[in-house]
């Protein structure tokens, strides 16, 4: 059973994003199942830090971007998801290739959600965990 409160699809994400950050860094969407989203970002000249590492900040770019899709999708029409809180542990560096990240719900309520997301690299291995905490607005 899908946990969307409104129609979502990779389309549906990626046009929503053009012009945006998500769309500058290259960030691509890649899969909507009933209680995930998965996307990817490269790991190039507009995302890497001077030691030629993905940049932390770009990691929670993506672990923000899942989650704050998944938290807008599961809220009702005309409701609004914003961000509270996001943490992130740097496991494992990627130099190359892309990084992917799957968002999940921890927690879906009235007025406040939580979601988890994982990042991994080209080989599978763990690169960054994150926690997205939202606020679930009305609508004015």
């Amino acid at each position: 059973m899908t946990i969307w409160k409104r129609p979502i699809s990779i389309e549906d994400l990626a046009r929503i994003h053009v012009d945006t950050a998500v769309d500058h860094l290259g960030m691509e969407f890649l899969e909507v199942g009933d209680d995930f989203i998965r996307a990817r970002i490269p790991v190039d000249k507009r995302t890497r830090q001077p030691y030629g590492l993905l940049h932390g900040g770009v990691s929670v770019v993506l672990a923000e971007t899942l989650g704050s899709c998944g938290a807008a999708y599961a809220s009702p029409e005309g409701w609004r998801a914003v961000g509270l809180d996001i943490n992130a542990n740097h496991i494992r560096s990627a130099t190359s290739g892309w990084v992917t990240g799957i968002t999940r719900p921890v927690h879906v309520g009235r007025t406040t959600q939580v979601w988890h997301i994982d990042m991994h690299n080209d080989a599978g291995e763990l690169t960054c965990v994150s926690r997205i905490t939202m606020a679930v607005l009305a609508p004015r």
